[in-house]
Formats: structure tokens, C-alpha cells, sequence
């Protein structure tokens, strides 16, 4: 077991905060890769918060209650915070050769593992961890790698060979592959941290939760072990190849010249049934826009990226946002729901009409909030139809329950579709 292993999916932070939803992401139907990926749940994680708010939630401050935390001086690093005499204790967990420890005598290959210990016995700590203080509507989990294996995700390495780089993402390069005769692409992990790992592995559980045409499909994960302490383990997320690359990038590069009206009623209407697809499932996606919709050879799109899915009604710190294609109320109270996301649908949509101009064109990026807040709508791009530049008007409502639904929105572009078939 490796660093691959202390996973945290779904986990609540700055770029993948996951709460537990109503209807668990989990429980949705087996994917043709394999089936359920199993987790463990562990209330005592609270995800990125200070050392000052650990401090605040330990109350009342009765000995060996306890909560896990990121490291805000170490990113990549945990924290124990235990109450003992009225006080509370931080200890750093320290990721060392795939493992992680406290003190450097006691090593362990995960945080559930970690926390199992210090309950049993006190091993040089303050006290021995007792109750755990749970995250308040929240309940985070733990995947290990066997967890992959058992629900059949988990691909041999010597059956993916890899190829020219085609991309980057967050976590790392993104490489032409093959596999079992067909192409593929693979993303894989470079970032050489435990929450890195959970990021990464927590967009893959997402990804085994759900399967509809119009999402880009998961094949498998390729977890490459190190050996002897020394090589690193790698993490590879293996999925569909889209052989027309990123939609942005495709309307942009072709234009009016080669995008014609099919086309573009044809790509918002398949990342609308995408989308529908996710908010029946209770899913937000949070970083919906042209760049993360892919095109296959057949120029059919379908929703990619995965990094910040998550469940409905779920927050997140919003320092790293799009700020213009993010719903202002997700911007000024970090909440997220399919509405949210219809919001940045409405942008995606402008996207496809201006072919991939940027959004608020004459703006400043620090004005644009300030703008959409006292009702600013950006105006419909050259030749876009009215019905579709309606959808767009009601997506930025600026009350989210005003704003229509993706099944709604899907319905209503497949009647022009039909009623427009050129």
C-alpha cells in the first residue's frame, strides 16, 4: 500500500470539496469498467481548515477528542489536532516513502490506519485519540487502492502504452495511449503529494459513478507501484480518446467558416443531455465552460473534467474559480447546485455562438462581478437564434431558483433542433 492508497476522495478543499450527498455518488448504475467503488467513511476529516478554526470547532475541550485537518504550512501534509488539559495539540503527519507517520517510528499507510492506532494507544501523544469531532453535515471517505481493484477499475500497465503528450491538466501531463486496440487518452499523476493523490483519485471515483453518452467515459485506472522506497508510484486515469480535442479550442480554430448552425445546436444540445444526465444524479460540476467539454471523431461533445464534481448543495473556496463563467452566488457564498451550473451553461452556450470568443468582452475581470450583480447580461453573439439566446437570458437569473432546469433547457433545444435541421 502507497501514498495511492491514503486517499480521501471527494474531499472538502480549496479545489474538491465533496459532501455527502442525499443520493450517494456511489450508488449510481455500474459502469461497463467495473462496478461500485467501495469507501470508508471518516467523519473526523475537516479537509482545509486553520490551525485558529481546528481550535474554535474542539469544543467542549474534553480530553482525546480529535479532528484531522490539511497542513496549511505543509500542503501535501495532514494535522492532528487532539484536546488534552483544555488545550489543544497539533501534530503534523508527515508523508515519508509512501507512507505516512507522526513521530518517524510508527508508520502507517493511511489515515484511517493512523487514527486506529492513536485510539487503541497514546504511542508518545498528549493522550490517546478519543470521540472524533465529525464535520457538521459532512462525512468524508477513504479509498484504498484495493477498493479500485475489487470494483474492477483497475487496468495492468503493461496493457496501456503511452504516446505523445496531447494536453496538460491540473495534475499532470495528458498522453495519446492505447489499450486493448483503441486509442486512449491518459492522465496521469505527477504531483508528488497525498492530497494530489486524493484530487486526483477523487475525480476517478466520480467518473465510476456515472455513465451517459455524453460524458467522457472512464476505462480504468493504471496504480504503477514504486519499488524500494525510491521510485514513486504513478497514478494513470485512463479514458476515451476524443479525437477532436477540447470544444473551445475546436470553434476557435475553425469558426464561422467550418461550424455551421447543426453543428452548433448540436453541441449545446448533447452537453445539455450530459449535463441533465448529472443533475438527475445529483451531481454538480462546477467548472462547466467550452474547455471542458470534449468533441469526438464523430463531433459528438461530452462533458469532461471532473477535478471539482461534486454533490448538490456542497461549498467551496472560491480563490480558484472562473470567475466568469461561476454564478455570483457561488462566488460571493461559495455555494454550488445544478443551478449554479446552469449559469455556466448559459456562458458555455455564448461560447458556442461567438465561437470561443472570451466571455464579457469588454469587461475587466475585476468589473464583471460588480456588473452581472446589478443585472448585466452579455448581449446574444452575431447570428445566434433567439430561442437559444433565451435559454442563455434565463441561466443568469440572479435567483438561482429562477433559473430553469438542465432537463427543461435540454427539451427546449431539441425542439429548435427538430424544428431547425439545417
Amino acid at each position: 500500500m502507497t501514498l495511492v492508497e491514503d486517499l480521501v476522495t471527494l474531499v472538502e478543499d480549496q479545489m474538491t470539496l465533496v459532501q455527502q450527498p442525499t443520493m450517494p455518488l456511489n450508488s449510481c448504475e455500474v459502469k461497463e469498467g467495473g462496478g461500485e467503488v467501495k469507501v470508508n467513511k471518516m467523519p473526523w476529516f475537516h479537509g482545509k481548515i486553520s490551525r485558529e478554526v481546528a481550535e474554535k470547532l474542539l469544543t467542549p475541550r474534553t480530553d482525546g477528542l480529535f479532528l484531522v485537518r490539511e497542513s496549511t504550512n505543509f500542503p501535501g501534509d495532514y494535522t492532528l489536532c487532539v484536546v488534552f488539559e483544555s488545550r489543544v495539540e497539533h501534530y503534523r503527519i508527515i508523508l515519508q516513502e509512501e507512507k505516512i507517520t507522526i513521530d518517524e517510528e510508527e508508520y502507517f499507510d493511511n489515515l484511517n490506519q493512523l487514527v486506529e492506532h492513536y485510539q487503541e494507544d497514546a504511542d508518545g501523544l498528549c493522550t490517546c485519540l478519543g470521540a472524533p469531532l465529525p464535520r457538521e453535515g459532512s462525512t468524508s471517505s477513504h479509498i484504498d487502492k484495493s477498493a479500485f481493484e475489487q470494483a474492477g477499475w483497475t487496468i495492468k500497465r503493461e496493457d496501456v502504452t503511452l504516446q505523445e503528450k496531447i494536453g496538460k491538466g491540473e495534475f499532470g501531463d495528458v498522453r495519446l495511449g492505447q489499450y486493448r486496440g483503441q486509442k486512449v487518452a491518459v492522465k496521469e499523476l505527477i504531483k508528488d503529494s497525498s492530497v494530489a493523490a486524493q484530487n486526483f483519485l477523487g475525480e476517478a471515483k466520480v467518473m465510476t459513478s456515472l455513465q451517459h453518452e455524453n460524458l467522457v467515459r472512464l476505462l480504468g485506472l493504471v496504480i504503477e507501484e514504486g519499488k524500494g522506497g525510491t521510485v514513486k508510484s504513478k497514478i494513470f486515469l485512463v479514458t476515451e480518446f476524443m479525437g477532436k480535442g477540447s470544444l473551445l479550442e475546436y470553434l476557435r480554430s475553425r469558426g464561422r467558416q467550418y461550424v455551421t448552425k447543426k453543428d452548433q445546436i448540436g453541441f449545446a444540445f448533447d452537453t445539455a443531455c450530459g449535463m441533465a444526465y448529472l443533475e438527475s444524479r445529483h451531481v454538480v460540476h462546477r467548472d462547466l465552460a467550452a474547455r471542458n467539454v470534449l468533441l469526438s471523431d464523430d463531433g459528438q461533445a461530452k462533458v469532461a473534467d471532473f477535478g471539482l464534481a461534486s454533490t448538490d448543495g456542497a461549498t467551496i473556496d472560491s480563490g480558484k474559480l472562473p470567475i466568469k463563467w461561476t454564478a455570483p452566488e457561488a462566488l460571493r457564498h461559495s455555494h454550488f447546485s445544478n443551478k449554479s451550473d446552469m449559469w455556466s451553461f448559459g456562458v458555455l452556450l455564448w461560447e458556442i455562438y461567438s465561437f470561443g470568443r472570451v466571455p464579457y468582452p469588454r469587461i475587466p475581470l475585476g468589473d464583471v462581478v460588480k456588473h452581472v450583480e446589478k443585472g448585466y447580461q452579455m448581449e446574444a453573439p452575431e447570428g445566434c437564434p433567439a430561442q437559444v439566446y433565451t435559454i442563455m437570458k434565463d441561466a443568469w437569473e440572479l435567483e438561482p431558483d429562477k433559473r430553469p432546469t438542465f432537463a427543461a433547457s435540454r427539451d427546449s433545444l431539441e425542439l429548435f433542433r427538430t424544428q431547425n435541421p439545417q
